[in-house]
């Protein structure tokens, strides 16, 4: 595997010339959940449509583990790639944007905007190693500043899926008064033990990889995109399922000389390889840590304490083919909170089903919003 990149954040994104519109604001110092103090942050952002006037039609939707704020629209110098849930937000999509306004912030400790471990701190020199480990809370509070900011005092609807899921029900449960609906997809109200233990895995790859350099890489000729690439290809398998990846691979060689690799390592390997060249390696680590920690109930009197602090609206969505969220997380919270709605999508692709089967996600989607919140 060939290593020839180290992640970069573009000069262009504090330009204000964007093409994809994503736009910043500063929400100052943070007081973090284990009690350090993350200054001068800033939150990068994309938003649709328009913000009524009581600001009562906006919809905060949150992307997950290597997504970022570009929710839909095209690549650009600014968006390495297109929008990851395309045919969702737009004139007559299950979030209409003539009836919405739609808020997707890059997430913090990201590397889209967002202050996270490649932004530079006061003394001019990158995070790195010095970034503090941050929390699912922590990124909730980080949004809920930039929502006041932006002159947000509830949402209408918190929608996101798989690490978005987790910042959904978590400003659910941490903020049950700014929030009238939460819509949770292929996600869990706190990480399993199999959960951790894929995680740890992929954060070792990166941690091993002779370029890692504790994490102060970003000077280097060479960064750990070696262990970056590793790390995704070992989440990759949890994101799809095992039929799909039978059906579709099977035992095939990649090409039909004697001793070339198999169809699905190319495959894995392509995968590694792509996010290499767009992510930052201390970002997905410490977005993995931060994963790591969720617990809704943590502090709260257990789960089902937790989830009963949110009076409005949660729909929870399983995939039926998820190894990573399985469906049995989702009929957990259903039948610890009387009144949750539950969904399920049916696919093939596992995990990722939420944004592949972008048909059945916009269709619980657009009822969620439908509905008025109890």
């Amino acid at each position: 595997m060939s290593v020839t990149s180290v992640f970069r954040p573009s000069a262009a994104w504090r330009e204000g010339d964007d093409p994809g519109h994503r736009q910043f604001c500063d929400i100052g110092h943070l007081e973090l959940e284990r009690g350090t103090r993350l200054p001068d942050v800033t939150m990068a952002y994309e938003t649709w449509g328009t913000l009524a006037p009581d600001g009562s039609n906006a919809v905060l939707v949150e992307h997950a583990l290597t997504g970022d704020s570009h929710v839909v629209g095209e690549q650009s110098h600014a968006h390495p790639t297109p929008g990851w849930w395309e045919g969702m937000v737009g004139p007559g999509r299950p979030l209409d944007t003539d009836r919405w306004f739609v808020v997707a912030p890059n997430v913090l400790g990201g590397c889209q905007g967002t202050t996270g471990p490649s932004s530079v701190a006061v003394d001019g020199r990158a995070w790195g190693s010095r970034f503090p480990q941050i929390t699912i809370r922590d990124q909730v509070s980080a949004e809920a500043r930039l929502a006041d900011e932006l002159g947000i005092a509830r949402w209408a609807a918190v929608i996101g899926g798989s690490m978005g899921g987790m910042r959904a029900i978590e400003w659910a449960v941490g903020h049950p008064d700014r929030v009238e609906r939460a819509v949770v997809l292929a996600s869990t109200a706190y990480a399993t033990a199999e959960q951790i233990g894929w995680s740890q895995a992929q954060v070792l790859a990166i941690r091993n990889d002779p370029h890692f350099a504790d994490g102060d890489y970003y000077r280097q000729p060479v960064g750990p995109d070696a262990g970056l690439a590793i790390a995704r290809q070992i989440a990759h398998v949890t994101y799809r399922s095992e039929l799909e990846l039978h059906d579709r691979f099977g035992r095939r060689p990649q090409g039909d000389r004697s001793g070339s690799p198999f169809a699905v390592e190319s495959y894995l390997d392509h995968h590694g390889t792509k996010l290499a060249g767009r992510f930052d390696a201390n970002s997905y680590i410490v977005l993995t840590e931060a994963m790591n920690s969720h617990d809704v109930g943590r502090g709260r009197g257990g789960l089902q304490a937790a989830l009963s602090r949110f009076a409005g609206e949660l729909t929870v969505v399983a995939v039926d083919s998820d190894r990573l969220y399985p469906p049995r997380l989702t009929a957990e919270v259903a039948a610890l909170r009387p009144g949750t709605r539950q969904a399920t999508i049916r696919s093939r692709s596992g995990h990722d089903g939420f944004l592949t089967e972008i048909d059945q996600a916009g269709e619980v989607v657009a009822a969620a919003l439908a509905r008025h919140p109890r």
